[in-house]
């Protein structure tokens, strides 16, 4: 991939800038990319084979893998957070394991669910994906509480309800299940978020998730009375200094979760959440247990998942020679955003 630039590369839409280093360090990390494909178990936001892009600099392999219908804009966070994974020296961690939360994707078949929830041994949180049918999330939430009794659980709606809609489910939900941990992205927006905090009047704390990395300027957002706790995907807001810069700005409590990575990518994000001195809740980081093969292992023991320097096996995920050629067309209309 020919990259004709100048010295020195920047994102210059990040609020911090990140400097990427000499032209010809960026030629030969774009020249490492492996392109691989990863079956998941179930299908997960519609897919059932996750492809992802790999680079390898001098402080190890890098993931750029936005989903396959983001377009160049909203994929140019990923890229900066791939270059700097393999470019940039680590953080320091106050930590060498991540607790995480259990991943419960918005499926009905009671033997799936029991499935997934034994693939997540001695965690001690269940998100569950919500937000489609309400009698069915509550069946589903049940399941996952007769089959994890003592578990904490929290709720992801992606944003897809609106006010009215939220108030009523959510009082049902807590009818019939109890408290949750808190609930994810309830609505979309702010104002519908700040109306709901408002008018709920249950005690469910909201965590934000894509009111934050969907924003043309997350430093811009105003949180204040709309979240209560601020979800962090280190590929979508540009890498770990990036989210650690967003966390100090908006001071709320951060849960760190991924964004159904390769084994590469989720180890970047047990990085980022290991960076935090405080980090109080279980991280969406056990999301490996939903791929039905990956690149690398990093099991979860006693609901735990350790820091490690991943050294990927993707021989026998390689892609096709047009889908490598695509993502590689991808990368460069991507770097065009951010350079």
């Amino acid at each position: 991939m020919l990259i004709k630039k100048s010295a020195h590369l920047t994102l210059e839409s990040f609020h911090d800038v990140l400097k990427f280093g000499p032209i010809n360090m960026l030629q030969e990390l774009f020249s490492t990319m492996r392109v691989v494909e990863l079956p998941t178990k179930t299908n997960f936001r519609g897919i059932n084979m996750r492809e992802v892009a790999l680079f390898k600099g001098e402080y190890g392999w890098g993931e750029f893998s936005p989903f396959l219908e983001y377009g160049p804009k909203e994929s140019a966070p990923w890229l900066a957070s791939a270059i700097a994974a393999a470019t940039k020296q680590a953080p320091r961690l106050y930590r060498k394991k991540v607790r995480v939360n259990g991943t419960i994707p918005a499926l009905n078949e009671k033997i799936e669910i029991e499935r997934i929830v034994q693939s997540f041994p001695s965690v001690k949180t269940f998100k569950v994906k919500v937000g489609g049918n309400l009698p069915e999330d509550i069946a589903r939430l049940t399941q996952v509480r007769a089959l994890a009794p003592k578990a904490k659980l929290r709720i992801d709606v992606n944003g897809n309800w609106d006010v009215a809609t939220a108030i009523t489910n959510l009082r049902a939900i807590f009818e019939n299940i109890g408290p949750l941990e808190y609930v994810e992205q309830p609505c979309a927006t702010i104002a519908e978020l700040r109306e709901l905090k408002e008018k709920l009047k249950i005690d469910i704390p909201i965590a934000g998730d894509e009111v934050l990395r969907k924003a043309a300027d997350p430093f811009a957002v105003d949180l204040q009375g709309a979240v209560d706790i601020l979800v962090l995907k280190v590929q979508p807001l540009g890498g770990i200094e990036r989210a650690q810069k967003l966390a100090e700005h908006h001071k709320l409590p951060i849960v760190v979760s991924s964004a159904l990575e390769s084994a590469v990518g989720v180890n970047y994000g047990l990085q980022l959440a290991a960076s935090f001195v405080d980090l109080n809740f279980d991280c969406g980081l056990g999301t490996g247990s939903l791929l039905a093969a990956d690149v690398a292992n990093l099991p979860i023991v006693d609901g735990e998942i350790e820091i490690t320097e991943v050294m990927p096996d993707f021989e026998r995920f390689l892609v096709t020679p047009e889908r490598h050629k695509w993502w590689q067309d991808r990368v460069m209309k991507t770097w065009e955003q951010i350079s």
